[in-house]
Formats: structure tokens, C-alpha cells, sequence
């Protein structure tokens, strides 16, 4: 990321926060800002991090769409619409501090990740598609994908380009399948079609067969990054789910078969003419599927 889109990411921040802290908060901001621009060990980074919810709180943002699609227009994928007042200010000092050298300035934010509160993690994580030298980060990031800390894992997994980014193939299924296996939302992880791959495939496939042997259901959700990789073995579980009394489940392999070029797959797709029409009217598809999963 060049300095120039730095700086203009740094100024959207500010703005975004000005909206909600007080004269007093962005005051104490500006000059510990000021500290780690001038910084050139980083040491003083570390106190005013720690301390910035002491200062401008925690409040949540309640950013606009104009202001989420301008963030998606500074870096592409970048959505702070969960994202508190703390998130915003420690952020912005992540972003000044000075990071010509690649070395020194990950060191740097290494230290903090293994100093940090979940506070501070929630941030850290949120913040790495805005870092310089986001390779830097790589192993930090699909270390924190083990974490049984909710809104950490959530910061990483959900509304992050990182991983889409970044993460290797093992790494990238591993993180899809602890989203479904925790519970939250496949719709909110950045990049998920364009990731989808064979192996994922498989595995979905098989965590979906010992949650039937468990008479357990599983969501619909599932489907998504499988659509595209049915084959013989998994073609056999696409037509159980249209045999479902559950409609979401039956939608859910309709958008499955749309997405894949497999012969049954398609033929299983003209038997339910209804469900084609609507997919090709854009009249279902898996934002859908996602909300009335979780409605259910």
C-alpha cells in the first residue's frame, strides 16, 4: 500500500471517529499520534494502544453505506461497519507509525499481538488488510484462527480481505470450516467463491455426513463453497437436500447445482423448474439462504 492511499485511509478515520469522540479524546489522539510518527524504535506505540479506550471509549461506529462504500473504495473489501470507537483510534496509530522498514515495523506490531487483551486483538486483527507489509502477518494471522475467542476469531474470519488474501489453501479451509463448526455466517467471509476449491469440497462434504450419522442437521450455508466441486461422490448429497422437507435446504441445492458444470448436477437443477427460474431471476441466491438461516 503506497503512502498516498495510507494517508488517505489514515484521514477517513479520523473523520469516522470524529463523528463520535469528543474534543477531548481526538485532542489526546493527535498528540500521541504525533509521538508515534516521530517514533523510531515504536516503543511509543505501546502505551498509548493500551490505553486508547481510557480515552475515547468504545462506542460503535454506526457507520453509513456511503461512509462503508467509501472504505471499500480507499482498500477494496475493507468494511468497518462493526468496528468501535477504540478499534478506529488504535488503528490509526498502527498506521503512523513510520514502516519503511519492513523488519522493524512488524517486530513492532508482533510485540503487541502477544501482549494484547482481546480488546486489543480485535483490533489488531481488523486492522491487518490496512498494514503496511501485510506479509509480515501471515503466520500471526492463521495462528489467531485457533483462538476460542469469539469476537477475535470473528475479526479475523468475517469482513477481513486478509485471509482471501493471504492464507494458503490449508489455511483458508480450515478457517471456512471452523465459521460453519462455530456457528456464524459463511455470507460474511471475504472471497469465499472466489477461494472455493476442491478440497473444501470434500471436507464440507464429509463434516455433513457426520453430522447426518449424528442425526444432526446441518446449515444450508454449507452448500455455497461446494457448488462449484460437485462431483460423483458429492453429487449423492446434493440430492438428499432436495429431498428435504426444509425449503432453505432445498433453495440451498438448487444455488448448488446452478453453480457447478457436472452433468447430474444440472439435470438435478431442470427437475425442480421453479427454483431455476427464480436463481435466474435473481430471485434466490445464497445472501438468502444466509438470512433465512439465521432466522430459523
Amino acid at each position: 500500500m503506497d503512502s498516498i492511499v495510507l494517508q488517505r485511509i489514515i484521514a477517513f478515520l479520523e473523520k469516522l471517529l470524529a463523528t463520535q469522540a469528543t474534543p477531548e479524546a481526538l485532542n489526546w489522539l493527535l498528540e500521541k499520534k504525533q509521538l508515534v510518527q516521530a517514533s523510531e524504535t515504536g516503543k511509543e506505540l505501546y502505551l498509548p494502544f493500551s490505553a486508547t479506550p481510557r480515552y475515547v471509549g468504545k462506542a460503535p461506529l454506526n457507520s453509513t453505506l456511503e461512509e462503508l462504500e467509501q472504505a471499500n473504495q480507499l482498500r477494496k473489501g475493507f468494511n468497518p461497519g462493526n468496528w468501535t470507537t477504540d478499534q478506529i483510534a488504535r488503528t490509526i496509530l498502527l498506521l503512523c507509525l513510520p514502516s519503511e522498514n519492513a523488519d522493524n515495523y512488524s517486530k513492532t506490531i508482533l510485540k503487541l499481538f502477544g501482549n494484547a487483551d482481546m480488546g486489543e486483538l480485535v483490533a489488531l486483527y481488523a486492522a491487518l488488510p490496512l498494514l503496511p507489509h501485510p506479509e509480515k502477518f501471515v503466520y500471526q494471522a492463521t495462528e489467531g484462527i485457533r483462538t476460542n475467542m469469539g469476537n477475535v476469531y470473528e475479526a479475523i474470519a468475517l469482513n477481513n480481505p486478509y485471509p482471501a488474501e493471504n492464507f494458503t489453501e490449508a489455511a483458508w479451509n480450515q478457517m471456512v470450516l471452523k465459521t460453519i463448526f462455530t456457528g456464524k455466517s459463511l455470507n460474511k467471509i471475504y472471497g469465499l467463491d472466489e477461494r472455493s476449491n476442491p478440497e473444501l469440497a470434500r471436507m464440507l462434504s464429509d463434516y455433513a455426513h457426520e453430522r447426518w450419522a449424528a442425526g444432526r442437521t446441518v446449515t444450508p450455508e454449507l452448500w455455497r463453497p461446494v457448488g462449484p466441486h460437485i462431483n460423483q461422490t458429492i453429487v449423492s448429497d446434493i440430492k438428499r437436500i432436495f429431498t428435504s422437507e426444509n425449503e432453505v435446504e432445498q433453495e440451498a441445492a438448487a444455488l448448488a447445482c446452478s453453480q457447478s458444470n457436472y452433468p447430474e448436477a444440472q439435470a438435478l437443477l431442470e427437475e425442480h423448474p421453479l427454483l431455476k427460474h427464480k436463481i435466474a431471476e435473481g430471485q434466490l441466491d445464497w445472501s438468502q439462504i444466509s438470512q433465512k438461516a439465521i432466522m430459523a
